[in-house]
């Protein structure tokens, strides 16, 4: 029942042109009821650990589409199914080693952390706001080691919430808004 809340509120907020800061309560509020373990980190933390030589630097896990991730990603970020049970490819990593995870916005990023938690990764983070907060901060987002100003939006209705100069759509094979999942897929 709070699941289906709040997404409804999600929803309304995006639809209603809320503001932006009551759209993102809302979507931090549907990501902690729907995933109330899964710790957040913020866009300033990660931005402290990324810039800071004497911390290891943790591992950037992209949990959006390939064409989502083609579009730009945070620097050195790994692409990851979000709608994996188990993630193999990270067997190797020490269960210690810090790990922060992010989508679009958060949520299906939260899924991640929450399986990787079930795998026994104890330092594992979900990015609060995901790429779009970082890039309407004006953090930089890269593509083929080269920064570059655009976001894949995700679809028409979460890009909402990235800054209007920062939509893209422009990957091989792209799907257009239309073509591109629901709420429910996110």
């Amino acid at each position: 029942m709070h699941r289906l809340f709040a997404s409804l509120l999600c929803a309304v907020a995006l639809q209603a042109g809320c503001s932006e800061a009551l759209t993102w309560r809302a979507v931090d509020h549907m990501i902690a009821t729907d995933y109330p373990d899964v710790t957040a980190l913020t866009t300033d933390s990660l931005a402290e650990q990324l810039a800071d030589d004497a911390s290891p630097t943790p591992v950037l896990l992209d949990a959006r589409s390939p064409e989502e991730y083609a579009v730009s990603h945070l620097r050195g970020a790994r692409r990851v199914s979000p709608s994996a049970e188990a993630y193999p490819a990270l067997d190797s990593l020490a269960a210690d080693t810090p790990i922060v995870v992010y989508c679009s916005v958060g949520y299906r990023s939260a899924g991640v952390v929450a399986a990787l938690q079930t795998q026994g990764f104890s330092h594992v983070y979900n990015l609060e706001g995901s790429i779009f907060r970082w890039a309407n901060q004006g953090r930089p987002v890269y593509r083929d080691g080269k920064p570059v100003s655009a976001v894949h939006p995700y679809d028409a209705s979460w890009g909402q919430l990235l800054t209007d100069s920062l939509r893209a759509y422009q990957a091989p094979g792209d799907r257009t808004p239309q073509e591109q999942g629901s709420l429910d897929e996110l």
